[in-house]
């Protein structure tokens, strides 16, 4: 053995790597995700859901989710690089046993009625289309009084926080926490466009919306479609907000709704941040780097970072309407987010 492989073999034992030998892995020309696109059937995963929660007790399964795995980020299981999501489901009769988690997460109601989550003392009651937040180390459990499944699209950032190494959690000492505010009142008291409540302040990075109802983003996307053009990109494209900042819900997440006109046909973009898709009503296509995901009501498509994309609205007599996440925010805060116009493939 010569005496520079002698001295490269020494190396680990010392804890050290020669950096010129892996500079291309650390420093690439531009960012390749190990996300892959990839779509989530509705009319598949639910029939499976349902079966599940008639077979599985809550003891043996307290949170009855179907997570949606990217191929490509199976262990740890996610969703894209940063986020993941869910399919859960709740009977009615049960409830959820109260805990709380560093990771940020949110609720977005798929179907059923007579549920709501208890978030930090507050019932915030579920409907289709609603957007429901669950910020941070906020208590929160669930409970369904309603006459069927209550089923939902389960959001959070825990992939990015376990890879931060900064992830806690914490059962409730009870199954269900007090409720100590009046129901709904993050929504009462702030859903109203720009007219905040004087006497309340900030209070942390999350919004203090707490349901953003379907009812008042269908109105905005129905109103605001009459007098826009939109984006060429993503169509009528609106982004719910903190209504102290004027920026995201969440300083990881960053929740839209778009609404793509009969016949849209979107041009073509690129970006870092990684995003998820939920359909909310419609039909279509989304090509990501050559691979098209036809896609259908409820149904859920990631979309990876720095990955090309366009939307293909199929009809043309009907509105097709995403709801759809990503980590633009922290993109954002640390100076990575980037964008540019790409074409991706047919």
């Amino acid at each position: 053995m010569t005496t520079e492989e002698l001295a490269y073999e020494a190396l680990p034992g010392l804890g050290a790597a020669p950096l010129w030998r892996f500079y291309g892995n650390l420093f690439p020309a531009q960012p390749k995700s190990r996300a892959v696109p990839y779509r989530w059937s509705w009319q598949e995963l639910r029939p499976l859901l349902l079966h599940f929660s008639q077979t599985l007790s809550l003891e043996e399964a307290e949170r009855r989710v179907l997570m949606l795995v990217n191929p490509g980020l199976t262990d740890p299981p996610a969703t894209v690089n940063t986020l993941y999501a869910g399919l859960q489901v709740i009977l009615p009769g049960e409830t959820a046993q109260a805990h709380r988690h560093t990771s940020n997460a949110f609720r977005y109601i798929l179907e059923g009625s007579g549920a709501w989550t208890t978030v930090n003392g507050e019932r915030v009651f579920m409907a289709p289309g609603d957007l429901l937040l669950t910020p941070g180390w906020h208590w929160h459990d669930h409970t369904h009084e309603g006459d069927a499944p209550m089923i939902w699209l389960d959001a959070l950032d825990y992939p990015l926080v376990n890879a931060l190494e900064a992830g806690f959690y914490e059962k409730f000492h009870q199954r269900l926490q007090p409720v100590t505010r009046a129901d709904d009142a993050g929504s009462r008291q702030f859903l109203h466009g720009r007219l905040n409540p004087v006497w309340l302040s900030q209070d942390g990075p999350n919004s203090p919306v707490t349901r953003y109802t379907w009812q008042e983003t269908q109105r905005s996307l129905e109103g605001i479609a009459d007098t826009a053009a939109g984006s060429d990109v993503d169509g009528i494209v609106l982004e719910y907000t903190n209504p102290w900042t004027g920026g995201p819900v969440m300083p990881t997440i960053g929740c839209r709704v778009q609404r793509l006109r009969p016949g849209f046909q979107g041009a073509g973009r690129r970006h870092t941040a990684s995003t998820i898709f939920n359909v909310v009503r419609g039909e279509g296509a989304t090509i990501v780097d050559g691979v098209r995901l036809e896609w259908a009501e409820h149904d859920t498509f990631a979309v990876p970072g720095w990955a090309s994309y366009r939307h293909l609205n199929a009809s043309a007599s009907d509105d097709a309407v995403l709801f759809s996440y990503s980590d633009e925010p922290v993109m954002r805060s640390l100076g990575l987010y980037r964008t540019e116009d790409a074409d991706p493939g047919a």
